[in-house]
């Protein structure tokens, strides 16, 4: 990989981050701001944790979060089954809102991580640069991700669980399982996955000239 022009958050220093070897770290020359690291295996890593979270969405999409059961009736739901009946119930908005940001966006963020995390592998495999447009797709993983609340979904279920529990007897099913682990596999991809090793990856239009007349050089730490 070559040198990246970049600035520091720390002190605005413009320099160039060197090539980090697995493990390594690169912090600024003046400040000792962190500018980067270079995980260990980061893409097979990060794809490992995001196949698992798509194989657990679909658990938490085909099978019931929780039952209820009273006065000898009972009833279930699943993770896009709530929204449809906030539908049917005239609470449109709030049906909108959750399959947004239960449902849609977690499904998205995960397809779009999965074809950007492939096709650098596949890249990466064949010594050959990732195609221009996987970094279009990387753009839209960022939005995707912030408006991926399934955490929020699942504290208004368990508040919910709390209160009904005084009323009907609550059972939790597979998956209610299932959300709870998305809830701790989306921040572990996050801390595994570096967006900066794709970018590097791409192919891009070379530029000459700026770069190459910043002396600045970033400090290496292991």
């Amino acid at each position: 990989m070559t040198k990246t022009l970049i600035a520091c958050r720390g002190c605005d220093l413009l320099q160039c981050l060197p090539a980090l070897a697995p493990g390594e770290r690169a912090r600024c020359a003046r400040c000792g701001h962190l500018l980067g690291k270079q995980a260990i295996h980061s893409l097979d890593r990060s794809l490992a944790l995001t196949i698992a979270a798509a194989v657990l969405l679909l658990v938490a999409n085909s099978t019931p979060l929780i039952g209820l059961s009273a006065v000898g009736r009972y009833a279930d739901t699943t993770l896009i089954g709530g929204a449809l009946r906030m539908w049917d119930h005239d609470e449109r908005i709030t049906a909108v809102v959750v399959a947004f940001c239960a449902v849609l966006a977690p499904a998205a963020f995960l397809a779009s991580l999965l074809i950007v995390l492939v096709s650098a592998r596949r890249a990466a495999a064949r010594r050959l640069p990732a195609p221009r447009w996987i970094g279009e797709i990387l753009r839209w993983t960022r939005y995707l991700h912030a408006w991926s609340l399934l955490e929020v979904m699942l504290l208004g279920t368990l508040v919910a669980l709390v209160r009904i529990a005084e009323l009907a007897r609550v059972t939790a099913d597979v998956g209610i399982f299932a959300v709870a682990s998305l809830t701790f596999l989306f921040p572990a991809i996050m801390a595994h996955f570096d967006p900066r090793e794709i970018w590097e990856r791409i192919e891009w239009t070379s530029l000459t000239g700026p770069e190459s007349a910043v002396g600045s050089a970033a400090t290496r730490s292991a």
